[in-house]
């Protein structure tokens, strides 16, 4: 049983797919399988996949229903004591990352996370930390102010999880984020930036639809008049920052 399972979905992903294999194969942590969940692409991503195969790769390619059907595809195939979804064009942010990771670990805790940074297109040129921070002490209540913990910077015990709620789609890795919160006994931060996501995801692509379901999802674990309250307050939290910007 590795200790990690590293899912990545893919679906057409030539152009960003290269940068996240390459990270997981540089980690110096080598305690981990990677799962390659390709949803039946028709460009080249498979020939780049195949230059990175090794023992700790396994890869499908079959068609899906969603993005959030072929991670649960991922969760029934992994068998790591904890997953990480590092989806096409996401990467570690350092060669250590996992080995870190690994040490808190040992604690078993079941969430380990840290913060993000954000990257943009094919160079992958910074642009900065993630607008919302990762807090040093993590519950469920945590996320009634947004999703607080990037999808790709928390490692969560596997035996915590549970299948992606398929009725949303596109903010279904909110959902499952909570339930796992909700499931976990001790959380662990790391003060390090565990990955460097890039911007323009799906989620990124689709903002409306995405901060609808999103809204809906708090409304349904903490409340409807508490979670509209919030929203007044993220409209005067996103209006300072395009002032500020």
């Amino acid at each position: 049983m590795p200790l990690f399972s590293i899912i990545t979905v893919t679906y057409n992903a030539a152009t960003t797919i290269e940068p996240t294999l390459k990270s997981v194969a540089e980690q110096t942590c080598i305690d981990y399988e990677h799962l390659i969940i390709d949803g039946k692409s028709v460009d080249t991503t498979l020939l780049t996949v195949e230059k990175y195969t090794r023992q700790q790769l396994t890869v499908i390619s079959e068609k899906d229903n969603s993005i959030y059907d072929a991670m649960n595809k991922g969760l029934a195939m992994a068998k790591g004591q904890y997953v990480i979804f590092m989806n096409a064009g996401d990467t570690f942010h350092a060669p250590e990352t996992l080995a870190m990771m690994a040490k808190a670990a040992e604690q078993c805790p079941g969430i380990i996370y840290g913060q993000t940074e954000i990257v943009r297109g094919a160079d992958r040129i910074p642009v900065g930390a993630r607008h919302l921070k990762a807090p040093k002490h993590l519950t469920m209540k945590s996320f009634k102010d947004g999703m607080l913990v990037c999808h790709q910077a928390m490692a969560v015990r596997r035996d915590i999880t549970s299948p992606y709620d398929l009725r949303y789609r596109f903010s279904a890795d909110f959902d499952w984020a909570i339930r796992c919160l909700k499931a976990s006994d001790k959380n662990c931060y790391l003060d390090i930036v565990i990955a460097d996501y890039l911007e323009e995801g799906t989620t990124t692509r689709n903002h409306r639809a995405s901060l609808k379901e999103r809204y809906n999802i708090m409304c349904r674990y903490y409340g409807t008049i508490p979670t509209i309250a919030r929203h007044i307050k993220f409209a005067f939290r996103d209006l300072k920052r395009k002032i500020k910007h």
